[in-house]
Parts: structure tokens; sequence; C-alpha cells
């Protein structure tokens, strides 16, 4: 049976591993768990002071108008400006508008020229993507949702003159900004997204190589952490710096970001560092520039490793869940979803994704599964526990018991009156000296389920069995209706019964046996007789030892009453008066009468 339950166990810890590592790997908490690492780790911190933004802002639009009606000649100013001092000039400019459409030639080319001359400005391009079936390893169909379908590109002269970088925002399912592209290979070139190739355009005015961080997907994807909420940068209105309100020798080595910063521009989001509040698109790619810079970026990990991890995890726990205290499991829950909580934070700040809802929901679910299979258990134990009561005790008493909430017994017993039957078998000693062990188990197996089965068809309480005696109680623990005529009936179907396994057991082994039946009633002492670690439920006093006298006087197949039993049920049975008796004990004879017949 041990080896059977290990075995059952084992299957159900495989069976969870299995499921729990299929769970995890299709991500079904997915939006959560983001939802959960933005509220863990995208915190705001101090913003780089090397990273400026020059705001198309309200102000700007009502000294110059709408940016659509801008000469070019207002962006070149622009740039000539920030590099007048070849000494003192920004290390990037970016222009997050893209001047797509030519408009005056002569403003067209001074713009171009001043980029072209400046040598460090990035102006934004845009790609427009469509999904795309392809094939994949081992001809498997795929689809690259980050196929480039067409460009806008900046006008011809402005693309010769300046670096370009793709300025689309990636938008996650739950509507945030917390991802970025690096690059695409388009038209057998490596494509940079806006921020990408200011960050490298910066790189190299240091000396320095711009090293990627590590990217998955189709469109070389990372998630990045943001640094500033939205205002969080150095940020000067475009018409400051025109008007030379702004020195721009502030802007020395720095990167500086043009574009929208007014609401009527449509150019902002949701970031994912702050839900509630929508940040201006240069802004994101202030963080994104950031988060490059200083190596804030992540990628996920991977679904297949943290996969079977989980499912390992939620199997071993499982195993000891189904061997601790249930305020044990409960500890080693709160343990688990606190490290895997701290063990998600300290894998981000190393650069990887790992999913957090899932896997303390998937061990909550384990843990109150074993808390409802171990109430179930509960149950099924009480059940059987009640069945095998039913054996000691009539069966309607067990049932009142069980589902009467406010029953309890009185410590050291209550008085009560009550009606006590006891019977004995008659020449079994004898009978037994002349037969096999196992034949004398036999007869006296069947001569106390006799006895049992009327005492609890009457409704008695089985008090206990004395070798080949048995005492019965009636009225008690529970009142019970015309409890003294219902012990009568008991013996009398003792007695019936009796005679017919008489019969059997003379035809099989030449020897036959017959009750000896003794009967009272009166006030008694019923509760818990014993000590602490070990008590029975009986009946003490008088009236209990007085049935005990009747029943040793009783000759074979003979059932003595009580004159106070007879009192009780007289007119519902036949009697035989048997005259004042002495019994054992008592210093008074006691009247007894034979029961001889039940009418009713």
């Amino acid at each position: 049976m041990k080896r059977l339950g290990r075995a059952r166990i084992a299957v159900f810890a495989m069976a969870i591993v299995m499921l729990s590592a299929a769970i995890q790997y299709f991500g079904a908490a997915g939006r959560w768990d983001i939802g959960i690492c933005d509220w863990l780790n995208q915190r705001e911190s101090v913003t780089n002071k090397k990273i400026y933004i020059i705001g198309i802002d309200d102000k700007a639009l009502g000294q110059y108008g709408p940016v659509n009606t801008w000469s070019r000649d207002i962006p070149a100013k622009l740039v000539e400006i920030l590099n007048a001092d070849s000494s003192a000039r920004p290390a990037v400019i970016g222009l997050d508008v893209i001047y797509s459409e030519r408009t005056d030639d002569e403003a067209d080319n001074h713009f171009a020229n001043a980029c072209r001359e400046a040598g460090n400005v990035v102006v934004a391009r845009s790609f427009s993507f469509k999904e795309m079936p392809g094939r994949g390893e081992g001809g498997k169909i795929t689809y690259n949702p980050y196929h480039v379908d067409y460009v806008i590109e900046p006008y011809e002269s402005l693309c010769a003159s300046a670096a370009r970088g793709y300025a689309n925002t990636t938008v996650d399912a739950d509507g945030y900004v917390r991802q970025a592209m690096a690059y695409i290979d388009y038209e057998g070139e490596r494509a940079y997204s806006f921020s990408s190739q200011i960050y490298k355009t910066y790189q190299e005015s240091r000396g320095q190589q711009a090293l990627f961080p590590g990217t998955y997907g189709d469109g070389n994807r990372f998630y990045f952490t943001y640094s500033g909420k939205p205002g969080g940068y150095n940020t000067v209105s475009m018409a400051d710096v025109l008007d030379g309100s702004i020195d721009a020798g502030i802007f020395q080595g720095a990167i500086v970001l043009v574009g929208a910063y007014a609401v009527g521009m449509q150019d902002s989001y949701a970031p994912a560092i702050s839900h509630n509040s929508q940040m201006y698109g240069v802004e994101i790619h202030a963080n994104i520039i950031e988060a490059l810079l200083e190596g804030k970026t992540q990628t996920p990990f991977s679904p297949v490793i943290y996969a079977l991890f989980s499912g390992v995890l939620c199997g071993l726990f499982f195993l000891a869940a189904h061997k601790l205290r249930m305020m044990f499991s409960g500890m080693l829950l709160i343990f688990l979803a606190a490290l895997d909580i701290v063990f998600a934070r300290v894998m981000y700040q190393r650069g990887s994704i790992v999913p957090i809802a899932l896997l303390p929901i998937m061990l909550a679910a384990i843990y109150l599964a074993r808390v409802a299979w171990g109430y179930l258990e509960e149950i099924m134990r009480r059940r059987r526990v009640v069945n095998v009561f039913k054996q000691y005790v009539a069966p309607q008493v067990v049932d009142k018991i069980s589902k009467d909430k406010d029953f309890e017994l009185a410590l050291g017993g209550e008085n009560r009156h009550i009606a006590v039957l006891f019977v004995d078998i008659r020449g079994f000693t004898t009978m037994s000296e002349n037969m096999q062990p196992e034949e004398v188990v036999e007869i006296l197996n069947e001569y106390l389920t006799l006895a049992t089965k009327s005492i609890f068809d009457n409704g008695g309480t089985l008090d206990k069995f004395v070798g080949d005696a048995a005492m019965a109680v009636f009225n008690a623990p529970f009142e019970l209706d015309d409890y003294i005529f219902r012990a009568v009936c008991t013996a009398w179907d003792m007695r019936a019964g009796a005679d017919a396994l008489a019969d059997k057991f003379e035809k099989r082994f030449g020897e036959s046996v017959a009750f000896g039946i003794g009967l009272n009633c009166g006030d008694a002492v019923v509760g818990n007789i014993g000590c602490e670690f070990r008590m029975d439920y009986t009946a003490i006093g008088d009236t209990v030892n007085t049935a005990a006298r009747l029943e040793s006087n009783a000759g074979r197949g003979q059932i003595l009453i009580s004159e106070e039993v007879y009192e009780a049920v007289k007119g519902r049975v036949g009697v035989t008066p048997i005259g004042e008796i002495p019994l054992k004990g008592k210093s008074k004879g006691v009247f007894v009468y034979q029961l001889v017949e039940v009418k009713e």
C-alpha cells in the first residue's frame, strides 16, 4: 500500500511538473508579468545631464506657427546656432521631425548644407511595417511582423547631408512603451533606429565603439529601463534657443534632441514608468539613449529554461506540501514567492526579464489544492471513523453525534434514568474446552453479532464486551423514546435469534449454547469514566449492578427483569413472577420476573 501511495504521489508530481512547465512556457500571465515588472523595476532616477531636449513647444508654435508651415531656414538656423562655436558644440543633434517633402529650394538647400557642414546631425525617417510570411528552420512557416512595406525618407539632399534613423515607437499590446528596436537589415544595409543612430554617433564622437545590447525577435528589439518620468530631462524651448535667450554653450558635448513638446502635435505615448501619464516621443528617445549608454536594457529570459525550472520547482513544492504541515507549507509558499520576486529583480538588473506573476500563482494553486485535498482526506477519515464507530455504538446514535455540532459529553458523567441490559452466553466455557480455538471464535462471533444487531436495531448503545458477555445502555448518551420497552424488545430479539443459532451449532458441532439476560432500569451516572488519556463512555451505579446480578442469576434462554422494568412495560409483555430473590451485594432481595412474551 505504501508503494502504491508513493507511486501515486510521484505520478502527481510529474504531472504537476509538466503542466506547470507548459503553462509557464505559453505565458498565460504574460500581461500581468510585464505590468508587475514595470512596478518593480521602472523607477525614476537621476537623468543624464548630457542629454538635453529642445522642445517645439507652445511658445515656439505661438512664435513661428504650425510646424508644417515653417521654412527650412528655421531648423537650419537652429543647427547653425548650436554649432556656431566649434569648441562648444553638441556631440550629436537629433531632429525628431521627418522633413520628407521639398518646399522652397533655397531654404531646403540651406538646411541640408547646414547639416552637412555640422556633421553631427541625425534626422528622422519612418518605416511602415507589414506582417509577411516566411520560412524558418526546417521549412516551418513563420511570420515577420517587421517586414518593411515602405519608407518615408527626408528629402534627397537632406538624406545625403545627415545620418538617418527610423523614429518608429514600439507600443506593446497593453498600450505602454517599454521596448525599442536597435536596427533592421533593409535592402542590404543596416538601418538603425533613431535612438540607436544617435547613440552610435555619440559614441563615435567620443572615440568609442557603439556596443548594442542583446536583442530578440525579427525587429531586433530590447526592453529598456526608463530614467526619467515625463518632464524629467533638461528641456528648453526652441524659441529661446533661436532668439538667443539661452546660451548654446550649455549644450557642449551633449546629446541634443529636438522634437514635439506640445499636446497639439500628437506625438505622445504611455510610458511604462508612469502608467497614468503621457510622455512625448522625444522624451522616450532620450530614455532609450540613456538606457543604451548605461546598459539598462533587457531581453526575455529563455522561456524553455524558465519553464523547466518553474515546473521542477512546482513539483518539488507539491512533494514538500504533501509531507509538511499546512502552516509550514504556507510559510514555504510565502518564501518561494518572495524568492521569485528577488530572483526576477536580480535577473532584470543583469539584463534578463523573467516572468514574475505566474510562478507564485501556480504555487498558490498547488497549496490550495493540497489544502482542499487535506480537508477531503479528513472528511473521508472521519467518515471511516464514524463507520467503525457504528460497529460499537448504535448507528443512529453515531449519526446524531456526527451531525450535532453542539454535542458534548459531560466530563465526569451525568445522572440519567436509563435501562441497562446484560447478556451472557450460557454453557460457552464448557463447550470451548472440547473445541478448536477457531471454532470457539466462530461461535462467539456469531452470538456477539446477534447481540450487537439486536441492540442497534432497538436504538441502544453497546457499552462493552466482556469476554462472552455484553452490556447495553438505553437512553444514553441521548434521550430515547420508550427506552425501557426498547430494552425489553432487545432481550426478546436476542433470545429468538439464539434459538436459531443453537440449532445451527448443534448440527455442526453437537454442542449448543444459549443466552442468559438480565434487565433493569433506574438512575445511574453516565459519562466518561477513566483518566485523561484513556476513558470509556459507560454507566455506573446500583441500577447497573442490579442488572448484572439479574443476568448472573438467569438460566439458559432465560430473561430476568426487575420489578421497575415490569411496572414500566406492564400490559405490553407477558411475564412469570419468580418472586423475591437475594442478589449478591444487596442487603435486600429484589422481586424478579421472567419475560415470556412481548405482545407488541
